[in-house]
């Protein structure tokens, strides 16, 4: 699995998601797959792993990166299947390590084919969630895509009603 992708048509939609443990997460994914199939798009797929702590011995430091990136890219085949399943076509995989959103912030100045990050606010009462927050407040005018944040408390007959 690679970081990067074959470049896109410039004419081509694509509407990334950022891959996450949260049960939002399901929201994010069946909204941008409704409007990527409704526009002729395509859905990219952003998965994060944080890097490990530094250790004493490189071979154990070495041991916990792969593990984790094993896991990461697991967990981004896992939702790439619900993805294709959604889309009829399967997603465009990132996968990056680091924080969460420095990563995202990169890999939307590198790569020019997504036009709409698609987020799902947290539905709970901690808030919408610290990706969210950030984006939202700090970073909204420094994006050069649309940002979509989608209630992540819907149904999937509601998704399908606003999508």
């Amino acid at each position: 699995m690679s970081d990067t992708s074959a470049a896109e048509p410039v004419s081509e939609r694509v509407f990334l998601v950022v891959v996450d443990d949260t049960p939002e997460l399901h929201v994010a994914i069946r909204y941008a797959c409704r409007r990527a199939k409704r526009v002729g798009g395509r859905v990219a797929l952003l998965n994060v792993m944080e890097s490990p702590e530094p250790q004493s011995w490189a071979a154990i430091g070495d041991l916990l990166r792969e593990e984790t990136r094993q896991q990461a890219e697991a967990r981004l085949s896992q939702v790439g299947d619900e993805v294709a399943g959604l889309l009829g076509r399967p997603p465009i995989l990132h996968l990056r390590e680091g924080g969460r959103r420095e990563q995202l912030l990169k890999l939307l100045a590198e790569d020019s084919t997504i036009s709409v990050l698609v987020l799902a606010a947290g539905a709970g009462t901690e808030g919408p969630g610290p990706l969210v927050s950030s984006l939202a407040s700090k970073h909204t005018g420094g994006l050069r895509c649309a940002l979509t944040i989608v209630p992540g408390g819907l149904s999937d007959a509601q998704i399908d009603a606003i999508s």
